[in-house]
């Protein structure tokens, strides 16, 4: 019956769990480690949410969830875990969707698609003690020594071969695994800690039923809303279509709303002012069911984790904006377009009665959200996910005015049947007909694209910078960095790091395909020539990107730019396969003052903005005049580790985060990024070998980048210049144990769970919308005979 009351979306309700764990109350709350602390008898759920959301929702929360055990609310923990694995890369068919509170709806549902329980349920119990209880023993039983690596059988990879034991099974798994308890491979719960999980589960797990009700400002613009997205006229129609594919991942808030209350836009069976009845398809164009169905508003039911945070303002300000861009214009629609596959696999042919400017517009928006959900949608997971992308690279787009496909009408109709996505492809065999693995559309769109071109006013003169979106004067999301951390990502706005490598500059063709590639097409049950086909349709739309930024580069030097992106025979016959060629033929409208135009063209777009982003990013690239203003010293330090090539960057993991106790008595927090440089990014797999390590560099900046931290330090500000001198000294993989020994905090460090829970306030206090629990199921576990590539 609980199950069923959490997982049925009842209208206007909102997740304990959220607003307890960001009040700002719990942000700076700690729960007591004392040991010889006294436990309650009776364990309040206020204080079971806080654990699970400190311990245990770090590792337990979204798709990658080990055993798919999401301890993000009470209908995760009713649901259980199970054997089976979403992320799957040798996957001959279509896997069962198993998405919390979409598949299934009770406990008897889940049971059916192979879920286990781990707590106890409709009044049963076990003596042995539920899973969950008997891993919390585990882990109490065999703590692992403090401050030394975690022992070799237990495996960190993400990839690893999990073990996910029923109640049953348990201790056949206990004694082959006596240290996998929970939780798993860290340092042990706090003594209060263990003690109020345990009397918990022991009592039956009890949960809330009370549900918080959502304030009658945020009700009635929801209902606003709701009547606005369902209103029958067909413009209207196609337009909320439009909308809700694009938004379906998003976490939608309401700015007056000062709570940490999201919404998420769904497809229902009911009608607004009733319960909302999910409909379940595996990705947001399929077809819905032959009956009505209408658009709801549902509250997010989780503790919000950071990974797959996608935050999207709601509001009357944004349905005006939707009523300007779409229902303005003048345009009409005669029929309705279908649903599935096909339609879901080309966009641009699907919503071709929407004017393009108003959907590219749509994008331009919120381009930092759209780039975003490219990186924490399902599709982000693992090395391969994201190895078709530098690790940091500068991303502009090209003006609505100066892209033919929104100025020219004719421009989509006669090009939309070469920008179908490999998912307008699959059909229901193993492995299909692999058409979605070929680059034949894309070829014959490049030529169709250069063509156009070549006879339009933009080829008599060439691009120029005001061919590059300013943002209108006012929007920030106009110029982007996307970092890469080896196995996920992470974006911000403005240009932030050394010059990079390469740029992309995107049209609106390749960013509506980027989007459906990744995003509203990317099924992560999906078989492995769906994954593949999504990977290396990227692969196109990347070096389409960059074609475009070399476009606005002088002719002579556009050939050799491109071959030092794609540098190797193999990366020179990976042009020739894709019958790629860099167009020398086609002008720029720059007249380059200097040598070095690349650097030249990207600072200019940031004067451009007129004070929109900083034109010098002080730690890692700023002019000597510009560097002084340093009020706490921290930052003259760090700049000796800013941007800098050495021996010493390749041992550092992808995403540190560094924590300085400053000698006010605050605290200051930065993000120490990896940039690892590779010769190109053309292939898959065998990454370590297209690797330059030579040419890595650090990008620093403040706060919190990325959503997997891989490393906490922890220094008073009188040892940072020690700090910097002592890692830059490192010189082997056993010099960097002893750094980390002097500087850093273990896995296993007793004061690991204390300095996540800094790390998590001072997130919080950072980005008090944005922020999100950081997931620490990538934290690495160095040792002196480890790789430093695996630091």
């Amino acid at each position: 019956m609980l199950q069923a009351l959490w997982n049925r979306h009842l209208p206007f309700y909102a997740l304990t769990a959220a607003i307890l764990f960001f009040s700002a109350e719990f942000a700076g709350a700690q729960t007591s480690t004392t040991a010889g602390a006294q436990s309650p008898q009776v364990s309040d759920w206020t204080d079971v949410e806080t654990i699970l959301n400190h311990r245990c929702v770090v590792c337990h929360s979204c798709y990658d969830a080990p055993c798919q055990l999401k301890l993000t609310s009470p209908a995760g923990l009713l649901r259980g875990a199970s054997k089976e694995a979403v992320y799957h890369t040798e996957r001959l068919t279509d896997a069962q969707p198993t998405r919390l509170g979409i598949d299934a709806q009770t406990v008897p549902e889940w049971r059916k698609l192979g879920f286990f329980p781990v707590v106890q349920s409709s009044g049963q119990s076990d003596n042995a003690g539920t899973v969950l209880e008997r891993y919390l023993e585990l882990g109490r039983q065999a703590q692992l020594p403090t401050n030394a690596p975690v022992p070799a059988e237990l495996g960190l990879e993400i990839d690893r071969p999990l073990v996910c034991p029923t109640a049953q099974e348990f201790d056949a798994f206990r004694n082959a695994h006596p240290l996998a308890g929970m939780p798993y491979a860290t340092a042990p719960l706090g003594n209060d800690e263990y003690q109020v999980l345990m009397s918990w589960a022991r009592s039956g797990a009890p949960m809330p039923s009370a549900l918080p009700e959502v304030p009658e400002d945020i009700q009635a613009q929801i209902a606003d809303w709701e009547a606005f997205l369902n209103h029958p006229d067909p413009r209207n129609q196609l337009m909320s279509r439009y909308v809700y594919e694009h938004l379906f991942l998003a976490r939608l808030h309401f700015p007056a709303d000062d709570t940490r209350l999201f919404f998420q836009l769904v497809r229902s069976t009911t009608a607004p002012g009733s319960e909302i009845d999910i409909i379940a398809t595996r990705r947001p164009f399929d077809d819905p069911g032959s009956g009505l169905f209408y658009y709801r508003l549902q509250p997010i039911v989780e503790t919000i984790v950071h990974k797959d945070h996608l935050v999207y303002k709601f509001g009357p300000d944004r349905m005006a904006r939707y009523q300007q861009l779409f229902l303005d214009p003048a345009w009409s629609v005669s029929e309705l377009p279908a649903y599935g596959d096909a339609e879901g696999g080309n966009p641009f042919s699907t919503f071709a009665g929407i004017p393009a400017r108003s959907r590219y517009q749509f994008l331009l928006d919120d381009a930092l959200f759209f780039v975003r959900s490219f990186i924490r949608g399902p599709v982000c997971h693992g090395e391969t996910a994201v190895d078709v992308i530098e690790d940091r690279f500068w991303v502009s787009f090209l003006d609505p005015d100066a892209d033919l496909s929104v100025t020219d009408p004719s421009f989509l109709a006669d090009g939309a049947a070469f920008l179908e996505l490999p998912v307008a492809d699959l059909d229901g065999r193993v492995l299909g007909d692999l058409q979605g693995l070929s680059h034949e559309n894309q070829v014959k769109y490049l030529e169709f694209r250069d063509d156009r071109y070549r006879n339009s006013a933009a080829h008599l003169s060439g691009f120029g910078y005001d061919a590059i979106w300013d943002g209108d004067g006012t929007n920030r999301q106009a110029l982007i960095t996307v970092f890469r951390h080896f196995d996920n990502a992470s974006a911000m706005t403005g240009f932030h790091g050394g010059i990079p490598e390469t740029a992309w500059v995107i049209d609106f063709p390749v960013f509506e395909r980027i989007y459906y590639d990744l995003v509203a097409g990317y099924d992560v049950f999906g078989r492995v020539e769906h994954q593949l086909s999504t990977r290396l349709y990227m692969d196109e739309l990347r070096m389409e990107s960059e074609d475009t930024f070399l476009n606005f580069m002088p002719r002579g030097i556009r050939q050799k730019m491109h071959e030092t992106w794609y540098d190797g025979a193999l990366a020179e016959f990976h042009t020739y396969w894709h019958r790629r060629r860099v167009d020398d033929s086609f002008p720029t409208g720059i007249d380059f003052a200097t040598s070095t135009p690349k650097q030249e063209f990207l600072l200019e777009l940031l004067n451009r903005g007129h004070g929109l982003w900083a034109v010098e990013d002080t730690i890692n690239r700023c002019a000597e005049a510009d560097c002084s203003n340093d009020d706490t010293g921290i930052l003259f330090d760090l700049r000796a580790l800013a941007n800098q090539t050495g021996d010493w960057v390749r041992y550092l993991p992808d995403v540190s985060l560094l924590l300085v106790e400053t000698d006010d008595g605050s605290s200051a927090l930065y993000s120490l990024l990896h940039d690892k440089a590779h010769y190109n990014v053309a292939f898959l797999f065998d990454e370590k070998d297209r690797r330059n390590p030579q040419t890595d560099v650090l990008t620093i900046l403040p706060g919190v980048i990325g959503s997997y931290p891989n490393f906490f330090f922890s220094i008073r500000q009188d040892q940072l210049a020690s700090f910097v001198s002592a890692v830059k000294s490192v010189r082997s993989q056993e010099e960097w144990v002893e750094f980390v020994a002097t500087y850093g905090l273990r896995r296993t460090s007793p004061d690991f769970w204390e300095t996540s829970d800094q790390v998590s306030a001072m997130f919080l206090q950072q980005a008090p919308i944005e922020a999100g629990v950081l997931d620490l199921n990538r934290y690495k576990d160095p040792r002196s005979s480890g790789n430093p590539e695996n630091n």
